[in-house]
């Protein structure tokens, strides 16, 4: 589903944001991207999705290259980005506008558009809000609606950049319940660890735009002088587990 064969990326300034990762994510794999902030986690979902460029051979998705402009143009079909900061994605007048935007695009019709568009609010406990502006949602109400906007579009390979933003403990659990009710392969970058044990089963710890370890999330997680060399923290329920 999703392969990277020595991924490298240089910001303009001359900073590598990556440094050749290698990396092989199966269909319906539930992947967990861990590491300190500056570690390269939001770029490398920004490479995948085709946001940003880069040289031919080095990703492929579903046996699509993000940077060759005809197959990216295809990878909003199997592809869904979903924004650290949800007012990166949200600009309709409605909410409904907004989530039906990305089906409309894929060429649905207005009604198929707002079929799928109503279909994903509800799934994110967004039932009735169709008609309110997004600029008067909550924070929680923002990160549901831009999910929205991407399970809309119905692509088989979910990208999630710090979900739990700004979301309140119920919103959380919600987050969760709809994460692992999702038949498709996730990828999720975070620093709240007890979410990433929730919803993944493989860990990946990037820093410095390199990979560290990658395995099961438990073990992961569990190994205290791992976790501290990459600056993050043993999450309560993997404590003494080692």
């Amino acid at each position: 589903m999703i392969r990277l064969r020595e991924l490298t990326h240089r910001y303009p300034d001359g900073r590598i944001a990556l440094d050749r990762l290698t990396l092989d994510v199966a269909p319906g794999e539930r992947l967990a991207l861990l590491g300190p902030n500056g570690a390269g986690k939001t770029t490398l979902l920004l490479r995948l999705c085709g946001v940003y460029l880069g040289a031919a051979g080095q990703v492929e998705i579903d046996g699509l290259d993000p940077a060759k402009p005809g197959d990216r143009r295809q990878l909003p079909r199997r592809v869904g980005l979903v924004f650290q900061n949800p007012d990166d994605q949200l600009f309709g007048s409605t909410v409904l506008d907004d989530v039906a935007f990305g089906p409309l695009n894929l060429g649905l019709n207005e009604t198929e558009a707002t079929g799928a568009a109503l279909e994903a609010l509800e799934s994110v406990g967004l039932k009735g809000a169709g008609e309110r502006s997004p600029h008067r949602l909550s924070g929680g109400e923002k990160r549901r609606a831009a999910l929205a906007g991407v399970l809309a579009m119905k692509p088989s390979i979910l990208l999630l950049d710090e979900p739990s933003m700004f979301l309140d403990p119920r919103g959380r659990r919600e987050l969760i319940r709809i994460l692992n009710g999702w038949p498709g392969t996730l990828i999720v970058a975070t620093h709240d660890l007890d979410l990433a044990c929730d919803v993944a089963g493989r860990a990946v710890i990037l820093d410095g735009g390199a990979i560290h370890a990658d395995g099961a999330i438990a073990a992961i997680l569990a190994n205290e002088a791992l976790m501290d060399a990459h600056g993050l923290d043993v999450p309560a329920r993997h404590r003494g587990v080692n």
